[in-house]
C-alpha cells in the first residue's frame, strides 16, 4: 500500500483513525496528567493549570478551588502547572506572585509559599512527579484486569504443533508437539508467548526447556531475523522460529505432496492421510505462488471429520495439526487471578519495549520502527475496526508505553526530574539552576529530534 493509498484510505474513514487516535491519545494524556494533579492536592500543591494539549485554548473553566481546566487547540499531549513553577515543565519557579491589580511582583505569603510546589520537600515533589507514569501502569493494569475478568483471555497450548521446513526450528532438531515449558528460564504457557520471545529476540540465541513424549529436553536455538511489512508499508523486525500453533489447519485442496509423494485429486491425499494418521509427515502445501513445506504428526483422535468425509461439513476438508484439545479459546479468569495475569501482561511488556529499544540503541534493531502519530493512528484506526475488545487492549498497551518512555532519565521527562530529585536528596541541595537549565534544553531538543525523525520515517516508508 503506497502513501496515495494510505491517505485515502485515512481520508475516508477519517473518523475511525483519526478520531479514535484523538480518543485514546487523550484518555491516555488525561490519566498522566490526572496521576500529578491528583497527587500535587494530596500533597499540598496549588494547580494552576490542567490541560488536554497545547496552543490556543479551545475551551474550558475554573474550579472552586481555581484550577483552569481546558482542551487547547493541539491534542498531541498535555499538561499539569503548578503553583509556583514558570512554566509546566518546572524547569523554573519565582518565589514571587504578579499582583492582578498593579502587575507588581511581590513576595509569596506564608500560605502561598506552604502551596507552592518548589517549596515541597523533595520527596513530595518525586511522588507528584512519578505519579504520572504510575498512574498509566495503574490504568493499564486496570484495564487488563476487566477485559480478563469479564470477556477472558484468548489461549492457544504452548505447543509447536508442527514444524516449518527450512526454519530455524527445523535446522535446531524441533519436532512436531513439542511442548515448550520455558525460554531462557522465562515460564510459558501460553503459544502466544513463543511468538512474542521470538519477536523481540530477533536472532538471539535462547535456551528452549522442551517437553517431548513426556521427557524434558534443552535445545539452543536461534530465531531467524525477518523484516516484516503491514498493510500499510510500515516495516519492522521480528524472529521467527518456525513453528505452528495448535490452531493451524491445512486445506488438504492445497496439499500438493506428502513424503515426497505428488497427488493432484484432494480424495487421494484424504486417504494418505488417514492412513497415516499419528505418525510424523512432511507435507508441501500450496501458499499462493509458493509451496509450504510442513513437518506434521496430525492425529487421528482430532481429525474425524476429515474421516466422514462429508461435504456439507468445511472441517471435513481440514487437517488439524494438534493432538491437544484446543476448544476453550477464552478463558475468564476470577479477579484475583486476572490481576494476576495483568501484572504478568504489562511485565512482559516493558520488559519487551526496553530490549527492543536496547536493540535499536545496539544497532541490531532498525530505528525505523518508531512509530510516530500516522503509526500509531493507523493502529488506533485497525484497532477501532477489530472491535472494543481490541481496542481497549491497545489502549492499555499504550498506556503502559507511555509510562514506561516517561520514566526515561531524559530532562524534561518525568524520569529527568526524578534523576535531579535524586541528585538534590543525595548531595542535600538542589542541582544549580543554569546546569537544569541546560539539561531540559537539551533534553526538549533531543526529544523534538526524536519525534520529527519517526513521523519523518513514517512518511518515507510509506513513499518508498
Amino acid at each position: 500500500m503506497n502513501i496515495f493509498e494510505v491517505f485515502q484510505m485515512l481520508g475516508s474513514n477519517a473518523w475511525i483513525y483519526g478520531g479514535t487516535f484523538l480518543l485514546v491519545l487523550s484518555i491516555l494524556v488525561f490519566v498522566h496528567e490526572w496521576g500529578h494533579y491528583i497527587a500535587a492536592k494530596l500533597c499540598g500543591v496549588k494547580v494552576e493549570v490542567f490541560s488536554i494539549g497545547f496552543g490556543k485554548e479551545l475551551f474550558g473553566f475554573n474550579d472552586k478551588t481555581g484550577t483552569r481546566w481546558k482542551m487547547c487547540l493541539v491534542p498531541l499531549g498535555g499538561y499539569v502547572k503548578l503553583f509556583g513553577d514558570v512554566d509546566p515543565a518546572s524547569v523554573k519557579h519565582v518565589d514571587g506572585v504578579a499582583d492582578p491589580a498593579s502587575g507588581e511582583v511581590r513576595a509569596l505569603t506564608v500560605e502561598e509559599r506552604r502551596a507552592a510546589f518548589f517549596a515541597k520537600p523533595v520527596w513530595k515533589r518525586a511522588i507528584i512527579v512519578a505519579s504520572g507514569p504510575g498512574i498509566n501502569y495503574v490504568f493499564a493494569l486496570i484495564l487488563l484486569t476487566l477485559l480478563f475478568t469479564f470477556n477472558g483471555q484468548p489461549t492457544t497450548p504452548p505447543v509447536g504443533a508442527g514444524v516449518i521446513g527450512g526454519s530455524s526450528a527445523d535446522r535446531y532438531g524441533f519436532k512436531p508437539h513439542d511442548e515448550i515449558i520455558s525460554i531462557d528460564g522465562r515460564t510459558i504457557k501460553d503459544f502466544e508467548d513463543i511468538r512474542r520471545e521470538m519477536t523481540i529476540s530477533l536472532d538471539k540465541q535462547r535456551v528452549f526447556k522442551i517437553k517431548r513424549d513426556g521427557e524434558m529436553i534443552t535445545i539452543q536455538a536461534r530465531a531467524e531475523k525477518m523484516e516484516m511489512q503491514d498493510r500499510f508499508g510500515f516495516k519492522h523486525s521480528r524472529g521467527m522460529l518456525g513453528l505452528i500453533s495448535a490452531r493451524h489447519a491445512v486445506d488438504i485442496k492445497n496439499i500438493q505432496s506428502i513424503d515426497g509423494r505428488a497427488y493432484s485429486d484432494p480424495e487421494q491425499v484424504r486417504a494418505a492421510l488417514l492412513a497415516k494418521m499419528g505418525t510424523t509427515l512432511k507435507v508441501e502445501v500450496k501458499n499462493g505462488s509458493a509451496l509450504d513445506q510442513l513437518m506434521l504428526r496430525p492425529s487421528a483422535e482430532f481429525n474425524e471429520s476429515l474421516r466422514a468425509a462429508d461435504p456439507n461439513d468445511p472441517k471435513s476438508s481440514l487437517l488439524l495439526v494438534t493432538n491437544t484439545d484446543v476448544s476453550q479459546s477464552m478463558v475468564k479468569y476470577s479477579l484475583p487471578q486476572a490481576t494476576g495475569v495483568a501484572l504478568k501482561q504489562t511485565w512482559d511488556v516493558t520488559l519487551g519495549t526496553l530490549e527492543a529499544i536496547g536493540q535499536m540503541i545496539m544497532g541490531t534493531r532498525s530505528t525505523k520502527e518508531l512509530g510516530g502519530v500516522i503509526r500509531i493512528g493507523a493502529l488506533a484506526g485497525d484497532m477501532a475496526q477489530q472491535g472494543l475488545v481490541a481496542l481497549i487492549f491497545f489502549t492499555a498497551l499504550l498506556s503502559i508505553n507511555l509510562g514506561l518512555v516517561n520514566l526515561f532519565p531524559i530532562p524534561v521527562l518525568d524520569g529527568g526530574h526524578l534523576v535531579f530529585y535524586a541528585f538534590e536528596a543525595m548531595l542535600g541541595r538542589p542541582v544549580p539552576d543554569k546546569i537544569q537549565e541546560y539539561a531540559f534544553q537539551f533534553g526538549l531538543t533531543f526529544l523534538v529530534c526524536i519525534m520529527v525523525y519517526a513521523n519523518l520515517s513514517d512518511i518515507m516508508q510509506l513513499i518508498l
